[in-house]
């Protein structure tokens, strides 16, 4: 583990919420926007690309800035204590 930095608030080190991200591939009516199917990853279209993002994301618990982990790792970084 290493330490977060809030690059916001630029004082919070210790209070963060991990959002875990669950990715549901759907495929829509264009019209009315209903979920037509739900595909698993070896289902998908071959035009139909697959979740890339982040496994989770953090929030940091003193202003709500939500962002990649790798953000708040960064600028703890860059200011270390």
């Amino acid at each position: 583990m290493h330490p977060y930095l809030c690059p916001n608030c630029k004082t919070n080190r210790s209070r963060f919420n991990k959002i875990k991200q669950l990715s549901t591939s759907v495929k829509l009516d264009p019209k009315t926007g209903e979920v037509l199917s739900e595909c698993d990853t070896g289902q998908l279209a071959t035009f139909h690309m697959d979740y890339r993002g982040p496994e989770y994301k953090v929030q940091c618990g003193a202003c709500g800035l939500i962002e990649e982990e790798r953000t708040f790792l960064a600028f703890a970084d860059h200011n270390p204590l």
